[in-house]
């Protein structure tokens, strides 16, 4: 669902102010010049025949372009990351940007690290006292801790729970597991995304979600809630089902809990190393209104229905005005 993020993104440019060159990565690691949106919507740029890299020699900042066999150097004064998943928000992609030396937008190579690995955040927010869902782990680098993985489940959290890949974007491996078998079977699932494996117990009540924004001062908007079309959350549902829904500022959320959620996502942020944007999810539980940590996404999405812009705009922040505060904390850090 990049391409679908870019293209918000790319039209959220003031086009009498900025001067945008498209680069896109396909699934097999090609650098691709991209020479129109349209090419993005249609998925054809995946055709293109021109190669273009971030040059990570500081002595010649910008992009290397290949073109019949010459090449072509490009100077560019910030980059605009708009990636999911492994090798775009994961620190990997960050840290050729820290050695290119040119400003980006976003966090940097630690806090996407941490954050996008579900296991490392929960170290990390372990220590600040804020709740999350009481969870057990799986290291293994295969399945051979399956009956150790299950008895501690069954003695720590019981049923249900859900199973997650450490490190994988979108809800990519996501599963529910009621009973042992399920349970066997989400961790197989998992495993086949990562190898270390997340599970954790079912929080019921409300998921909802706050957008951060800053460098050195942060800011977080209101409270948007996400109305689910499936059981849950999952990848389907994200993109897919049109019967997905947000809400701003839920009435059906306490004011005390909305403003517990807006304080420790900006706590998270800070304890993660975060700089630039970062959406930060939570639970209302329903039977006490506690505010439970879920996760941190370093990269959230710009499609029609992202919770982070709409959140933004909801604050009086139009797309535009966005694309610029994003592009001033690049040039800030």
């Amino acid at each position: 669902m990049s391409c679908v993020s870019v293209v918000n993104v790319v039209k959220g440019f003031n086009k009498d102010k900025y001067e945008v060159t498209l680069i896109g990565i396909t699934k097999e690691g090609k650098w691709l010049l991209t020479d129109s949106i349209a090419s993005i919507e249609d998925g054809s740029w995946k055709d293109g025949t021109t190669t273009a890299i971030i040059s990570p020699d500081q002595g010649k900042q910008g992009i290397l372009i290949l073109k019949d066999g010459v090449y072509e150097h490009k100077s560019i004064d910030v980059i605009f990351p708009v990636l999911h998943g492994k090798f775009g928000e994961d620190g990997t992609i960050q840290g050729l940007f820290e050695m290119s030396g040119i400003p980006y937008v976003g966090c940097g190579v630690l806090s996407s690290a941490a954050s996008m690995d579900k296991i490392s955040t929960k170290i990390f927010v372990e220590k600040l006292g804020i709740r999350q869902a009481n969870f057990v782990t799986d290291i293994a680098r295969d399945l051979g801790e399956m009956e150790e993985t299950v008895r501690q489940v069954e003695e720590k959290l019981g049923y249900p729970v859900f199973v997650k890949p450490s490190n994988a974007g979108s809800s990519c491996g996501v599963s529910k597991a009621s009973d042992r078998q399920q349970l066997k079977d989400a961790i197989a699932l998992a495993k086949e995304h990562d190898t270390r494996v997340l599970i954790e117990e079912m929080i019921v009540g409300h998921e909802v979600e706050c957008a951060v924004l800053g460098g050195d001062k942060v800011e977080a908007s209101r409270v948007g809630e996400v109305v689910a079309a499936a059981e849950f959350y999952d990848y389907e549902a994200k993109y897919h089902n049109a019967d997905s829904k947000t809400v701003i500022d839920p009435e059906e959320v306490p004011a005390e809990s909305k403003e517990r959620v807006r304080e420790s996502a900006v706590k998270i942020f800070k304890a993660v190393s975060g700089f630039g944007l970062s959406r930060v999810d939570f639970f209302i539980e329903n039977e006490t209104n506690d505010v439970v940590f879920n996760e941190i996404n370093t990269l959230p999405g710009f499609t029609n229905i992202s919770m982070y812009p709409m959140l933004w705009n909801d604050m009086g922040l139009s797309r535009e005005e966005l694309i610029d505060r994003l592009v001033e904390t690049a040039y800030e850090r």
